[in-house]
């Protein structure tokens, strides 16, 4: 809804006076939102965004486009595009029911058109996007995307969606077995590397817990967590006659991760690592 002024004005015999000034409210007869369906993004996750096109008026708009401009910064003198269309991936609906597919011109900007909005209805153009490695990472960090709907009879739309990375940890696990081949009642050692991608360290409080289940069972001689020896029961259980292992909850911890972008605008994840490793003879 926009507002606007008119004041007139009356010249006689070399005398000005202006009128009163008058206001009034322009109504938009077609208005648009746009949304994500999760405001939050990692490497390589997909955001779905949802435009919906509202005609409050008596005329239908035909042949409507929607220009996104895939989420694009500036980075330094580079324009750099953070997110990739998901190919097929827009469905477009009238009044909630499916419409066959419209034109769509994939890149950045990301193109669709044929959109159509009846009188009194509404049009909802529902597509997904990728994040790549120009997807910005750590504090502060957002993408913001912006889309344009336009057409004949309309002033431009613009309506955006700022999304932001997951505040959360992300960890892996990894196992491995030196040697990997040992005689009978010969020493081995297990390893585990845990790697966190996320921005969010793994403390003691999160209860982070390894289990296995050794076979054939081990003499247990040496446990290491980041180097330090632990002993059980203080931070481990274990029973040689099932081969069950299992880390005390809050001994566990593993370091968020960091994020660097490099010059070429890109973003390096460096991981946060712990390493585990029970080392024991073969009963």
């Amino acid at each position: 809804m926009a507002t606007f002024f008119n004041q007139a004005t009356l010249s006689y015999n070399g005398n000005v006076v202006n009128s009163n000034i008058t206001m009034g409210e322009l109504l938009e007869v077609l208005s648009a939102t746009k949304t994500a369906v999760v405001d939050t993004y990692s490497r390589n996750s997909e955001v779905t965004y949802i435009i919906n096109i509202v005609n409050s008026g008596s005329i239908a708009y035909n042949n409507l486009t929607v220009t996104d401009d895939l989420g694009t910064y500036t980075f330094g003198a580079a324009e750099l595009v953070p997110l990739d269309f998901v190919d097929g991936s827009v469905r477009y609906f009238v009044n909630g029911v499916l419409q066959p597919a419209p034109t769509v011109t994939a890149g950045a900007p990301l193109v669709i058109t044929g959109i159509n909005v009846p009188a009194g209805g509404v049009a909802t153009v529902v597509y997904a996007a990728e994040t790549n490695s120009f997807a910005p990472l750590g504090d502060s960090s957002s993408i913001v995307n912006t889309a344009v709907v336009s057409g004949a009879g309309i002033s431009d739309i613009t309506v955006s969606e700022t999304i932001t990375p997951e505040n959360t940890a992300n960890l892996t696990i990894t196992k491995s077995l030196n040697p990997t081949t040992v005689t009978e009642n010969g020493q081995l050692t297990y390893t585990f590397v845990i790697q966190n991608t996320g921005s969010e360290a793994v403390a003691a409080t999160d209860n982070a817990i390894v289990t296995d289940t050794f076979n054939p069972s081990l003499n247990i001689t040496g446990v290491t967590f980041n180097g330090t020896a632990w002993t059980s029961p203080a931070n481990y259980t274990y029973s040689e006659a099932t081969g069950a292992f299992a880390t005390n909850a809050g001994q566990i911890t593993v370091p968020a991760a960091t994020y660097t972008q490099n010059t070429d605008g890109t973003w390096t994840i460096q991981p946060g690592v712990s390493t585990l490793t029970v080392t024991g003879t073969i009963i």
